[in-house]
């Protein structure tokens, strides 16, 4: 074999270093996750096993289970029986864990067990982060995306679904009964071969109908009206595409501006985004321990309650204001075509006229205003106004919040810019290291925690990044 490179033969001796610790570069990544997972109070956090117990057989201490499954992640390792194989051939996790070997029921038992422990040790990792003055900049970027559960669009029922699913049986029943009276006008021997195919499949449409129905009375039974068989938190939800979806979770996130650190998440089973915005700024405050934070989302956070909660509590929000309008959809003016005047509580319109203040009243706890015009019935264009009497405007009696947050967009449009380049990028990489699967644990509380520890993994690469494995030794040894 000239001119190749030539290896070793396999029957050769061969003289390992005399130190498994010869084998990890001092810049090696495992030697952060050691030094982190050594600098916590894995008792004070809550996982169980800390303290031994005086009889049975000795347990693995709770670090080097963490140890494991944050390496696993880190290099795009979740499932309990890959990591059962990877101390046994891998030389950085024979040196992380010390050449212990972990069965996968362990392994699964311990993230199963500990999954409120393990979701304050991806919160703990962020208050290194903010110990080392990496959130300096004051600005989150908030944004939700859908991730696939376990459970099959299939193994998902919504009033829709359900409807459309009997129907298709009723049809191919009928077609059924059709292909049965032609049968019995052939041949005998011919009729009965194909009247035994017809019946099997007219027994098992009758099989279907009567699981589905079992299925209809628990969706029935559900809150919100829809039911998954094999994940039962999973819900349908809609995605960007148009007449596509997917069974899954919606994760929120709150991303750094700076460092595009995800400093706060969180797992719901509600497929939108409304009523996550304040949620989501009080958790990054808290995170970041900046007083004065400025949070930007896109137009699916839009809503006057929460953006009046951030008001209240000082924290800037940038956001639009969603584009549908019921009038303008009808080809008459939007509401936006209407100027609000402060100084005189009046609105002016598109022809000039005076809308002047009516009378107060509340609507879906809102309380609102009422303004409309004495010139609508003579107005010249009032055909491109309103179908009615006048039209008439409702103002919220916080609308200048809103109006606020809007002139604030208006006066800086890069903020949407820096949105998209901020909070979207860390969702692709997210999902890229899921593979096409996403979650692989059921139950909202299992899938957090399997979120989490795909967010640390996510965290840990960015900080090391930023500071390098020996600058993150040092800070977690601090």
């Amino acid at each position: 074999m000239k001119r190749f490179m030539v290896g070793e033969a396999r029957d050769q001796s061969t003289l390992f270093p005399a130190l498994l610790d010869d084998f990890i570069a001092e810049d090696n990544p495992v030697r952060a996750i050691d030094a982190f997972v050594e600098g916590l109070d894995l008792k004070d956090i809550g996982f169980k096993g800390v303290d031994p117990h005086a009889t049975g057989r000795p347990a693995y201490h709770p670090a080097v289970l963490l140890k494991l499954y944050i390496y696993g992640y880190l290099n795009r390792i979740q499932s309990s029986r890959r990591l059962e194989r990877e101390p046994q051939r891998n030389v950085e996790l024979m040196w992380l864990t010390e050449r212990l070997t972990p069965d996968f029921k362990t392994i699964a038992d311990f993230r199963k067990n500990n999954g409120e422990a393990i979701r304050r040790v991806c919160r703990e990792f962020i208050v290194l982060c903010r110990r080392l003055n990496l959130f300096s900049q004051a600005i989150v970027a908030i944004d939700g995306s859908k991730f696939k559960a376990v459970n099959n669009r299939n193994r998902n029922f919504t009033a829709t679904k359900m409807k459309r699913r009997l129907e298709q049986i009723e049809e191919s029943f009928e077609r059924y009964l059709g292909q049965l009276d032609a049968a019995d006008r052939e041949e005998p021997a011919l009729a009965e071969a194909k009247t035994s195919h017809l019946k099997d499949k007219i027994r098992k449409l009758r099989e279907e109908t009567s699981r589905l129905q079992a299925v209809e009375e628990k969706r029935l039974q559900s809150p919100d009206q829809q039911v998954s068989l094999t994940d039962p938190d999973a819900r349908a939800m809609a995605t960007s595409g148009r007449g596509t979806g997917t069974v899954g979770y919606n994760v929120q996130t709150a991303v750094d501006s700076q460092h595009h650190l995800i400093v706060a998440h969180e797992v719901t089973n509600v497929g939108h985004d409304r009523g996550q915005l304040f949620k989501m700024a009080k958790h990054a405050r808290k995170a970041t321990g900046n007083k004065e934070l400025k949070v930007v989302a896109d137009r699916g956070y839009f809503k006057g309650e929460e953006i009046l909660a951030c008001h209240e509590e000082g924290i800037t929000t940038y956001l639009p204001k969603p584009l549908t309008s019921p009038s303008q959809a009808k080809g008459l003016f939007p509401r936006s075509a209407f100027r609000y005047l402060p100084e005189r509580n009046e609105y002016s319109c598109p022809a000039g006229q005076r809308l002047t203040w009516r009378f107060e009243t509340e609507e879906k706890g809102q309380k609102l205003h009422a303004y409309w015009s004495s010139s609508c019935a003579s107005c010249s264009i009032r055909e491109k106004c309103t179908t009615g009497k006048q039209r008439r405007i409702k103002r919220w009696e916080h609308e200048d919040v809103l109006e606020a947050a809007q002139s604030r967009l208006d006066w800086n449009p890069a903020m949407m810019r820096l949105r998209r380049q901020t909070v979207e990028h860390p969702f692709g990489t997210l999902k890229a290291w899921m593979g096409a699967t996403h979650f692989m644990t059921k139950r909202l509380e299992n899938v957090s925690t399997e979120m989490s520890l795909h967010v640390l993994a996510y965290n840990l690469k960015r900080v090391i990044t930023i500071l390098g494995v020996n600058g993150l030794i040092r800070a977690a040894r601090a």
